[in-house]
Order: C-alpha cells, then structure tokens, then sequence
C-alpha cells in the first residue's frame, strides 16, 4: 500500500499539462492524405509521456467520470453505460478494480480498444490513455481480441445492449464485437488515433482488423466501418472533454476529435460535396407557454447526416443529432417562424426546411391551485363533509405526492357505511373563463371502494351534498383499486370547459366493498379568459414602469379601465403573490422576491393580460 501511495504522488505531478495549445496542430495546417496523417504522427508523438499501466486507474478520475448521462460521478465505462436510462450498475474510481470476475458487475478493469496481443503488451502502447478505457472486466473478457464489427444474432449480449457474434459487415464473417451506438464514434476515432500514433510500428503487428501497412493501416471493410461510425456519430462533448483531460494526463491529444473532418481528409479524401436533402413534415407538439418541441422527419445523404441546425425567426437557436428539438424560454402567446437544416459530416448543408408557425400558449392563470402542504395550518381550497360514520377526509403534512401534505381518505368500513365528501370551498367560475383543464394525483391502496369527482351548479356550499343533483366531471376516469397493492394515477390537463355553468366540484367516497384508503395531491385547474391574455387593445391601456425594476413597479391604466387585481407568477407557472386593488394606478412592491424574470397576470373589467417582468 506505501508504494502505491509513493507512486501516484509521483505520478500526480508528472501530468501538470496544460490544456491542449491554440496552435499544437498548426504544422498539419493545410496538408492532405498520408502526409497529414504522418505530421501528426509527429505532433502526437512529441510530448506523449508514458504514465506507466498503474496509473491509468488515477487518469480515469479525470478522462471517465460520468459527468453526462446519470451525472453522479462513477466511472464512464462505454460497455455498461445505458445513455437512455438507468445504468445496469456502475463503479466508483479506485473501487473493485479487478481481480477475479465471473460475471458483469464483479469489477472494472482497463481495456484495450486494440487488444495488447496485437503489439505485445509492449509500451506506451500498453499505457496509452487515448484508447485503453475503463471497462467492467467480464464484458471486456467477452471482448478477448476480436475486432470490431456489427452482430446480427449475437451469441452473446452484455446489460447496456454490447454483442458478439457472427460479423454482418462487408466481406469479414468472424466473431467480432459490436459496441452500443452512442459509442460507436468515440471508439472509431481511438482507432484512427492508434494508427497515426503508431504509424510507424502498426505494419508489422497482425490482426483482422489491420492490412499490414502504416499508411492505411485498416482491412477495407473495417475502414468502411469504421468510417460509417465515425461520420454517424460525431464528437460529443464528452469526447472532447476527454481528449483534453487526456493531454492533461499524457502530454498528447487525439487530433481526430479536435478536428474529426481530418478522418476524411486522410482515408476517404473523394470530397463529399452532395448536400443532404432538406428535413420534412415539420410540426410542432407539447406547447406551453414559455416552450414547445419541433419534430421533422430525416433527411437522407450519400454518406451519412451527422445533425440539424434549428432555426427561430432566422437565427439558430440550437443543434440536435436526432429529429427532435425543445425550444425553452420562449415568449407567452407569442408565434416563431421555424425551419431546420440538415448537415452531413463534409460540413455540407440541406437547403431549409418549409418554415412552419410554432406559437406558444398563454401562461395558465390558476382558478384553483392546491398543494396541501400546509394544510394541517392553513386553510385550503377543500372542505370536507361527512354525511355518515365517523370517518373522514383529513389533512396530512406527509405521504402526498414526493411525501408532501396531502388530504387522505382512510375509508375503514366498521358498522356504518362510509360516505364522504371533499369539496371545493368556494364555486369555480366556469362562466368568464374558457379552456380550463383539470389536474391532480392520486394514491390509493386497499380495497375496491372507488372515487369519484362530481359538480354541481345547484349545491350552495353548505348543507348535506347529497340533496343536491351532481354530474360526473367530463373526459375523466379515475382508477378503480384491486387488492392490496398501492397504486398512483397522475391525471394531466382533463378539459373540462364543457361544465355550462359555474360549480362546485366534489370527490365523492361510499365504501361499498372493501374500503380503500384514497390519498389526494396537487389539484390545480388553469384557464384562459374569454378575450385571451395578449389581447393588443388592452395592451395598450396599460402602462407598466420601471421594466427591468429593483423593487417598485408602477402601473396606470386609461381612464375607462379599472384594475380588479394582480397576480405574479414563476416562469413554471406557480402563483407567488396576489393584489387587490380597485383602483386605475398603483405601485406594488416586489423586492422580496429574488432576481428574475417574472409574469404579473392583470386582471380587468375588461379582460385579462399577462406582462413579463424583471427583477433586477
């Protein structure tokens, strides 16, 4: 243990480089072909400084940590990495490093992206950072020293969807291993590190993926492979984090990821000058007021398209590898002009998409908006009735939704049914507001006793509920329990705009069965007023001053119009704080809340508008 201690000292202030140089490629500038490639060669090679096998572990902490996909920290190993979900498993540096393994997750290891059988174990090669990684060592055993490729019916297939096989790619039939595609680039570009920094040696060392000379290094239907992937998956940004945590770490860069259009230029140097064709069916899904998401169909290329430029009113607004893009911190009820464009790896760009209209909804105003988180205090929007047993709805400040307050049900059955209601204390206003959607979440557990959400227009807030005509609340189904098992049902956006008239709304619980045990949370219906929130000719009369504001603003109106409230809201559409005014000017005070940007909802005898603030 005191000698690995003495050697990582030692090891730590070998690696004090700095990040790689503005100018560390400026020798290759302008070259072509196998003369580019020996230039770097020599670039590559100068300054590469052998940290020795143990001290990879140490440069992992820096070139492989998982700081992009769960973002917690554990070794980033490409052959156990689930990109789209949970990880199968994962290891933290300097733990359960191999050592024996019978299977996944047993311990990692470090694994060479060129098998050392191929140059011996000899060094640097044995040591080289740019393409020995981290790997779980069971998977990396599966590996053994077969090349590269792509599996049809695998043999074998590891937790994070790696496989070997048979290969299916060109004319090379043997067993090869097939990495996930999320990696297929990283790895490829290793590759073409190892063959121009080892330039000089690699015509003499055997393997199914090489054919024996130093400029092309690679069998034919291997560089066509390889070339797909390098061209289908282009450098991330955890990739070039890498390359320079790895000339931090060694002294040398892989100039494939700081310049990936120089794999072209060296083994595919036909110029690709054939655009890809332009993305199509473009529309746009999921509005909300400050965001929606575009979705288009791809585009084809002769070679491969590596992504897609968005463009918003004219200007990009983003980039994406995949037919999707969110556009956030948009305007409310504001339209954007948009088109996308495709790109290939040549740098070779579609001609625009058509340009459609995305237009942004108003920010919800919340006629109710009900968290019960302190509901054992503080009133709520909920008052419950109990019209037999001596069971009822109760408040409680745990087990809601993320264990917050919540109003719960028990629901036992002793010697009396149980019938209780939860209603709404006050009549929701069904009259002046349209598009008004329903939302809250429920757990349930025990039982078959079910729940139902009923209005009436005719219940006058006080008396026994049941004397009074209630209605199922449209386009809603609530769950009906089984068993014992807990269950949840997060309703989203029910709209509910055909009730005609203004209502209260109640939950409705006879235990007729076995009681169940109903738990509420987060209950909220949003509208929009009749006249719709960016209305131009109210917009007009009125005057908000000053805009961006330290902690005072002002607000006047014309004379013919009068001001019934405000509301400010968060930009995620949570009520903040409300104001009550009759008046045609006043000044609120805002300094309490923290800097940003904010939406006062401004409530008319004329109609509604929303204004955007900002706090300085």
């Amino acid at each position: 243990m005191k000698n690995i201690f003495i050697l990582l000292l030692v090891t730590k202030s070998l690696v004090a480089f700095a990040q790689i140089p503005a100018n560390y490629y400026d020798d290759a500038l302008g070259l072509t072909g196998f003369t580019l490639k020996s230039e770097l060669h020599s670039i590559i090679t100068n300054g590469h400084s052998d940290q020795g096998y143990a001290a990879l572990y140490y440069g992992y902490e820096s070139t492989d940590t998982d700081n992009y996909y769960e973002n917690d920290g554990s070794v980033l190993d490409m052959y156990s990495e689930n990109p789209s979900g949970t990880d199968p498993y994962y290891y933290t540096h300097g733990n359960n490093t191999c050592g024996n393994y019978n299977s996944e997750n047993d311990c990692y290891n470090r694994e060479h992206i060129v098998p050392q059988s191929v140059f011996g174990s000899a060094s640097p090669m044995k040591n080289d950072i740019h393409f020995v990684v981290p790997s779980d060592g069971y998977v990396n055993g599966r590996r053994s020293n077969y090349a590269f490729g792509e599996v049809s019916n695998p043999s074998w297939t590891s937790l994070n969807g790696s496989k070997v096989g048979s290969n299916t790619y060109g004319s090379y039939t043997g067993t090869v291993f097939e990495p996930i595609d999320e990696f297929k680039g990283d790895i490829a570009r290793m590759l073409f590190y190892f063959a121009t920094r080892y330039e000089t040696q690699v015509d003499s060392w055997s393997h199914d993926m090489f054919n024996g000379t130093e400029d092309v290094v690679f069998a034919d239907w291997f560089l066509d492979m390889i070339l797909e992937w390098h061209y289908a998956d282009p450098v991330s940004q955890r990739e070039d984090d890498r390359n320079h945590a790895a000339y931090e770490f060694q002294g040398n860069a892989n100039p494939f990821i700081s310049h990936p259009e120089w794999v072209s230029t060296i083994w595919d140097p036909t110029p690709d000058n054939e655009a890809p064709t332009a993305p199509t069916n473009l529309y746009v899904s999921n509005e909300t007021s400050t965001s929606f998401e575009l979705f288009w169909d791809a585009s084809t290329d002769n070679v491969a398209v590596v992504g897609y430029d968005i463009y918003k009113n004219g200007v990009l607004a983003g980039s994406s590898n995949i037919e999707y893009f969110v556009l956030n911190g948009l305007n409310p009820v504001t339209s954007y002009n948009l088109y996308v464009v495709a790109r290939d790896a040549a740098s070779n760009e579609s001609v625009n998409s058509e340009t459609i209209i995305g237009t942004t909804l108003a920010i919800p105003f919340y006629l109710v908006n009900e968290d019960f988180n302190d509901c054992t205090t503080v009133a709520t929007n909920f008052t419950p009735y109990n019209e037999a047993s001596d069971k009822d709805w109760t408040c409680l400040d745990q087990y809601g939704y993320d264990d917050t307050g919540c109003y719960r049900m028990n629901g036992y059955q002793e010697d009396v049914l149980s019938k209780d209601w939860l209603i709404t204390t006050n009549k929701i206003d069904f009259t002046t507001y349209s598009n008004m959607y329903l939302s809250f979440y429920l757990l349930y557990k025990y039982g078959n006793s079910p729940l139902e959400l009923l209005y009436s227009t005719g219940y006058n807030g006080s008396g026994n509920p049941s004397s009074y005509t209630w209605q199922s609340v449209p386009n809603l189904t609530i769950d009906t329990p089984t068993g014992t098992t807990e269950g949840s049902q997060q309703i989203t956006n029910i709209d509910i705009s055909s009730i005609p008239q203004d209502a209260y709304l109640a939950f409705k619980y006879y235990s007729n069965g076995t009681p169940t045990r109903w738990t509420l949370d987060n209950f909220s219906i949003s509208a929009n007023n009749g006249i719709g929130v960016n209305d131009y000719s109210l917009e007009k009369m009125i005057k908000i001053f000053p805009n961006p504001t330290n902690n005072i603003l002002n607000i006047a109106t014309v004379p013919n119009l009068n001001i019934d409230s405000i509301a400010i809201y968060s930009t995620t559409g949570k009520l903040l704080k409300t104001y009550k005014y009759s008046e045609k000017s006043f000044n609120i005070d805002i300094k309490g809340f923290s800097k940003g940007i904010y939406y006062l909802h401004i409530n008319l005898d004329k109609g509604n508008i929303v204004k955007k603030i900002i706090l300085n």
